[in-house]
């Protein structure tokens, strides 16, 4: 087995310029395949709302359902490093983000939390959390929580003035004790003049080639998430056609009367 990802191999990943893999993971089953496929980073994503629970965003998943799923995927996970996002007003006070924080590591096993923003409240939360042991990655850019005062899915630091803030807040995450951050929606200059500035790692998503490391949302990648693809998103494969065209032939074997049979359907060593 491969030696645990911690929060000083993705340091020494970006000293040596190693590309950080990471991936979002919300049950059991797939955090195993992820896990053996060599992903870097897990992260149980608060997404898990829209490609999971069928939300529209992922304002409404609450402390509880992010636990939950945080704690299948860490039971599924022998090497990888597993980062737990901090759901919408998570972490609305101090006593409230350090109360949520330590439950992603003492009930779910997870290895460090996500906070959303880089405004004064949230660089306390980085800051308190961090002295109370508790290792954050921060997330810049577009930040889904912030959706509706951001007017929608928009990119975010396209001016002189919106990329020098977007770099001001990454200095204080990494000055208040940040073991990395997300830049989402950037665009790739700006996301690489971050990078180059920071000592801890960026992770990249929409935001260019330049960062330390890139993530995206599993259901994306493999296609299951059939209501919407982003534009930043790559498709390696079409697992919700495959699973329709798997069920339809169930059904048929069903309908038809020869569902119970010997033969094998998919290779000559299945025991099932």
């Amino acid at each position: 087995m491969s030696k645990r990802i911690t929060i000083h191999s993705l340091l020494q990943m970006k000293v040596a310029r190693e590309r950080i893999v990471a991936l979002t993971t919300y049950d059991y089953p797939t955090a195993v395949a992820v896990d053996q496929a060599g992903v870097d980073v897990i992260l149980v994503g608060d997404s898990l709302a829209s490609v999971v629970l069928g939300y529209d965003n992922t304002l409404p998943v609450t402390m509880d359902e992010m636990i939950h799923h945080t704690k299948a995927v860490t039971r599924g996970v022998k090497r990888a490093f597993v980062v737990a996002d901090m759901p919408f007003m998570a972490d609305a006070t101090l006593e409230d983000a350090v109360r949520n924080g330590g439950r992603f590591l003492k009930e779910a096993g997870a290895s460090a939390v996500k906070l959303e923003g880089g405004h004064a409240p949230q660089i306390a939360a980085v800051r308190t959390l961090t002295q109370h042991g508790i290792p954050v990655v921060g997330h810049l850019g577009f930040t889904p929580q912030h959706l509706h005062q951001l007017g929608g899915f928009r990119i975010q630091g396209k001016t002189e003035s919106a990329a020098a803030e977007l770099l001001r807040q990454a200095q204080e995450l990494e000055a208040n004790g940040a073991c990395a951050v997300v830049l989402e929606l950037v665009p790739a200059d700006v996301a690489q003049h971050i990078t180059e500035s920071l000592a801890i790692p960026t992770i990249g998503i929409g935001a260019g080639e330049a960062c330390d490391g890139q993530i995206q949302v599993f259901h994306d990648l493999v296609g299951l998430h059939v209501d919407h693809r982003p534009k930043h998103a790559r498709r390696y494969a079409d697992l919700h056609e495959t699973l329709v065209t798997a069920l339809q032939r169930y059904g048929e074997d069903v309908r038809a009367g020869r569902f119970i049979s010997t033969e094998p359907l998919y290779g000559a060593g299945n025991k099932a």
